[in-house]
């Protein structure tokens, strides 16, 4: 079980990937659908010129749209691990390798550092916590009682 304070920093995270390069791809196709350009936010092409192109794989509506279903996989994520849903954590490290691949081949800054952390926050424990969790788990046997058909478990403070 995740801390709640790493899975919110988990869910953050997820969100924040999501979100920031979810609304972005809405703009952007759309934009890539009426004129046939890339969107240009700030200067710089949004998702064209990287990788993909030199690949020879051309930024297309259907590429975006692709991309985008991932960012709505991570939004979906975020409410999943804030909600505690026992395929959070596998799930979260089944999508890093697809958004891995769309952030590399449209050259996204920073969403490797999103994945990653959202990913060791789910999955890795410290081991004090681990630690911890087993002996309140040995507290519990210690401690549970049975009574006829029925075993009764108490907790410790």
């Amino acid at each position: 079980m995740t801390p709640p304070r790493r899975r919110a920093f988990a869910a953050t995270a997820a969100a924040m990937a999501g979100l920031g390069f979810g609304i972005p791809c809405v703009i952007g196709t759309y934009h890539l659908a009426r004129t046939g350009d890339v969107w240009q936010f700030l200067g710089f092409p949004t998702y064209g010129g990287g990788p993909f192109e030199r690949l020879g794989v051309q930024t297309s509506v259907p590429l975006m749209l692709a991309f985008l279903l991932v960012c709505a996989g991570e939004a979906v994520l975020a409410g999943a691990i804030v909600r505690r849903s026992s395929w959070a954590p596998a799930m979260s490290t089944i999508l890093l390798p697809v958004e891995l691949a769309f952030w590399i081949g449209f050259a996204l800054p920073f969403g490797y550092v999103f994945g990653f952390a959202r990913v060791v926050l789910l999955r890795f424990q410290p081991t004090s916590t681990r630690r911890r969790s087993t002996q309140s788990l040995a507290a519990e046997r210690t401690t549970a009682g049975s009574t006829g058909s029925r075993t009764w478990i108490t907790r410790r403070a």
